[in-house]
């Protein structure tokens, strides 16, 4: 019993850390869909705009709302719209405030109009 009361902080710790890695990944998932979905917007659209919004629309409120984004357009048909998203995510918030690690997503895609 002895043993399992020294081990059990060690376990808990590498729950918590494996945890803390599925959620970044999971973030920087999302960051780099939402770069794609940006681009697509930004091939089809000559407005910025429209692609800055699909990224916010697709990362949603909490998210979204940390969310920066650079669109980068040729005005050429077949040219190359690119779309860089940058989030700063929050690791371990709850022990001792955590730390920020910068999540980024890039995409680019042929101009289409």
């Amino acid at each position: 019993m002895v043993e399992f009361a020294l081990v059990l902080p060690l376990v808990l710790l590498v729950l918590l850390g494996a945890v803390e890695v599925a959620l970044v990944a999971r973030t920087q998932l999302e960051v780099s869909q939402a770069a794609r979905e940006g681009a697509r917007e930004a091939a089809v659209s000559p407005d910025p705009e429209a692609a800055v919004e699909a990224v916010h629309r697709f990362l949603g409120d909490d998210l979204g709302s940390r969310a920066r984004v650079a669109v980068r357009r040729d005005h050429l048909v077949g040219g190359r719209a690119e779309v860089v998203v940058h989030v700063r995510h929050r690791v371990a918030a709850f022990l001792f405030g955590g730390w920020t690690v910068q999540l980024e997503g890039r995409s680019s895609m042929r101009v289409e109009q």
